[in-house]
């Protein structure tokens, strides 16, 4: 009996075990509160996110090099995560919010054919207020220098898991590695 018994505890253990998959080397970075201005003017934060799984980058409008790849990318991602399925938000922080309104983020993303249901475009913040915003939660550089109209800023894709809390990061720039991303949101929402 006891034989049995220590039989059914290594099942059910490793059943447990088996069905509780960890994404490797998570990050788990908690997000600061935050509330913003989305793409239609409206006030939009981590309190929307809540309970939901999304991906994050940091782009800008007037960006000459790496930032109509990447938003292109994210367009992808989003239609790929559409196609199997997966329920996941988008959310892109504007770097340069002194120029980037809410309407200049939207038609921008147009350009991408990204769907706006479920992609928030933020601004409504300082320059200060983003640089320090994107170190502190994203461990991101963000830094506008005094000359030009360029900002310098980090190319990955961040997943965010239901509570605000950042699990992973990915090239959101070159070979971006969309199963392995579309696999982890599934992973989260299991």
């Amino acid at each position: 009996m006891k034989r049995i018994r220590l039989w059914l505890f290594a099942v059910l253990l490793f059943s447990l075990i088996a069905c509780q998959q960890a994404i490797p080397d998570a990050k788990n970075w908690p997000i600061e509160d935050f509330t913003f201005t989305d793409q239609h003017g409206q006030q939009f934060g981590l309190a929307d996110l809540k309970g939901k799984v999304w991906v994050a980058d940091f782009i800008f409008t007037r960006c000459a090099d790496v930032c109509p790849p990447m938003t292109a990318n994210m367009a992808k991602l989003q239609k790929m995560a559409k196609e199997k399925g997966l329920d996941v938000h988008f959310v892109s922080f504007s770097v340069d919010p002194e120029n980037d309104t809410p309407d200049a983020l939207k038609t921008y993303v147009e350009k991408f054919q990204g769907d706006l249901s479920n992609w928030h475009l933020l601004t409504g913040y300082t320059q200060q207020d983003i640089e320090r915003f994107a170190q502190k939660n994203f461990k991101a550089v963000v830094k506008k220098p005094q000359e030009g109209d360029q900002v310098i800023h980090g190319t990955d894709f961040y997943l965010v898991d239901q509570n605000g809390t950042i699990v992973k990061y990915y090239s959101g720039l070159n070979d971006v590695p969309y199963e392995e991303i579309l696999k982890h949101i599934d992973m989260l929402q299991e």
